[in-house]
């Protein structure tokens, strides 16, 4: 395997990571209303019960985002300089929606008034759904292809984003990440709530495979996603089918731990439909050509150096968050107080 396929599969592993640990930070947010306690059991507890799930991993999972910025920027300039300025709109909603959110997650605990706190719960909403349809929308353009210029520049605009394929792989995301909020949030919860977030997350995975179902009938007719690699994507396709349909079979038996291990897959084989289906591109136009990773990574020197670096600081972000979830593992409550 070269080194640029290494630095490949390292910036999808980090972006996939990103969308297993932040996709269910968005979805408890998304949630959180609808799986909290009531009022005066949550005046008792001083806590709700979907943020106290994502309390202790509630900023270290932007770790990840950092890092696929970090390996984006240094290993593959070409494609940075690319995309982002097509994305620009799409990214900044991104990052506004993160601040948003971080901020009114803290903020909310220090709110005494009941009104105070409704309009906190607002903002974490928002702060969760943006970013979420924000990767949605993102994950449905470069399925989709973006229009390259005469120059060879590609070319974003609003016409590109408001399409039926992306829009609706929006809604797909934004569902997905708050079916695996909710189905972290029943892996961490006391029995009661736990069960509330077990049947919200089924009928959530339901309604990403109907959406999805559209997404796929799109492609079919020539209005969804341009594959360069039409076998590998069909059995990607079919792996996050199946991943969803073993999701919502596992949430209605209560089992938990795998019903998550499912989310986990399904939010992470979108990155890998990227990757592996458009493979060797990395963009794509509608007719199939596009960037590719020869022409979008930078030079083998600048790799031998940062593979050094990256053989430090990958294992230092697997071993903080390996420790982060075996010193806050069990159940809310049980092993650490109320955050939130």
């Amino acid at each position: 395997m070269s080194l640029e396929t290494v630095w490949l599969a390292l910036l999808g592993l980090l972006l996939a990571g990103y969308f297993v640990l932040g996709g269910y930070d968005y979805g408890a947010q998304m949630l959180h209303p609808f799986l909290g306690r009531d009022g005066e059991e949550e005046k008792r507890t001083s806590g709700n019960a979907a943020l106290d799930a994502i309390a202790p991993f509630f900023l270290g999972n932007e770790v990840w985002l950092v890092a696929f910025a970090g390996v984006l920027f240094g290993a593959f300039p070409h494609l940075e300089g690319t995309l982002l300025s097509g994305l620009y709109p799409l990214i900044v909603a991104i990052l506004a929606g993160l601040v948003l959110g971080n901020a009114a997650v803290q903020l909310r605990r220090r709110s005494h008034s009941p009104r105070g706190r409704r309009m906190w719960d607002v903002l974490i909403v928002v702060g969760g759904t943006v970013p979420a349809i924000c990767w949605g929308l993102v994950v449905g353009l470069l399925l989709h292809g973006v229009p390259r210029r005469a120059d060879g520049s590609f070319h974003i605009g609003f016409g590109e984003v408001f399409t039926p394929f992306v829009l609706v792989c929006g809604a797909v995301t934004v569902l997905l990440f708050a079916a695996h909020g909710a189905t972290f949030v029943a892996l961490r919860s006391e029995p009661r709530i736990a069960a509330k977030a077990r049947e919200m997350g089924a009928k959530l995975i339901g309604g990403a495979a109907a959406v999805g179902a559209l997404a796929l009938l799109l492609t079919l007719f020539g209005e969804g996603a341009s594959m360069t690699n039409r076998a590998t994507s069909a059995v990607i396709t079919a792996l996050f089918v199946a991943a969803l349909g073993a999701g919502w079979w596992y949430l209605t038996r209560g089992r938990n731990v795998l019903a998550f291990v499912a989310t986990c897959c399904a939010t992470a084989l979108p990155v890998l439909l990227l990757g592996a289906g458009h493979y060797p591109y990395l963009l794509i136009t509608g007719a199939g050509a596009g960037l590719d990773i020869d022409h979008a990574i930078t030079d083998d020197a600048t790799l031998k150096i940062l593979s050094g670096f990256g053989v430090l600081v990958i294992p230092t972000i697997l071993a903080y968050q390996f420790w982060s979830w075996w010193a806050f593992r069990g159940r809310t409550g049980q092993r650490h107080p109320s955050y939130f």
